[in-house]
């Protein structure tokens, strides 16, 4: 398939419901409204193709932005490319869980992470801690630096309160996966999860709140789920 006919399919999805739901959430024209489990027939038709992904990411459509990160091969995407993809993501929903998501795929993803978490950015900053959240969930503990992601929770116990709104979102869910995922830390996760307490994120429009870290890290403990690790990154 071609560009134009995958906007054409995309726009089909779409209804207007989604579309004023990711509207609230900060999306703004153009975009289509598609649900994300509504792209799924199409992404296994088309598997991942990067020059497609890459058409669809430069339309500036959200949806198509969406799918662009679907059907990417993280694998053969630069660090240049991946600041290219962040420069056009104007939301959290495209920092957050498109770009962010795709480049923990890849082998990189630390190293591009680590520069985006100090740049004072508030998007690169939140897309740099949702790729950690990204990766301890799905990567092996031994792939982790025990003492870099020790200095990254007091950093969070430091600091949250005063970080922009979607870096403490994001900030606070970095301590959660750390204390569900990564068990040589969990203890200490818990007890900056405590030290953090309730972290006050501006939703917008939105009904959206911020989680408790120390609830939902009690609720993976109570449910047998500490350790867990997806299978996959991407839906």
């Amino acid at each position: 398939m071609d560009l134009q006919a995958v906007l054409q399919e995309l726009e089909t999805l779409g209804t207007e419901r989604i579309k004023k739901l990711y509207m609230s959430h900060g999306a703004h024209e153009p975009l289509f409204g598609v649900a994300v489990g509504a792209m799924k027939p199409l992404a296994r038709r088309i598997a991942k193709n990067q020059p497609l992904a890459e058409e669809l990411y430069a339309t500036g459509n959200y949806d198509a932005m969406y799918f662009a990160g679907v059907i990417a091969d993280p694998k053969a995407m630069s660090a240049a490319d991946f600041e290219r993809w962040m420069e056009a993501a104007y939301f959290y929903m495209l920092s957050d869980y498109v770009v962010a998501v795709t480049l923990a795929e890849t082998d990189i993803a630390q190293q591009v992470a680590d520069r985006w978490i100090p740049s004072g950015q508030e998007l690169y900053m939140s897309a740099g801690w949702s790729c950690y959240e990204w990766l301890l969930g799905s990567r092996p503990d031994a792939e982790f630096d025990r003492a870099k992601l020790s200095a990254m929770l007091d950093q969070v116990g430091r600091t949250i309160h005063s970080q922009p709104e979607r870096a403490k979102y994001a900030m606070n869910n970095f301590v959660i996966s750390v204390g569900i995922s990564y068990l040589p830390l969990h203890d200490e996760a818990v007890r900056v999860a405590a030290h953090v307490g309730q972290v006050d994120v501006t939703m917008g429009k939105t009904a959206c709140k911020t989680p408790l870290a120390t609830e939902s890290i009690q609720k993976a403990v109570d449910k047998g789920r500490l350790g867990f690790k997806r299978r996959n990154v991407r839906c």
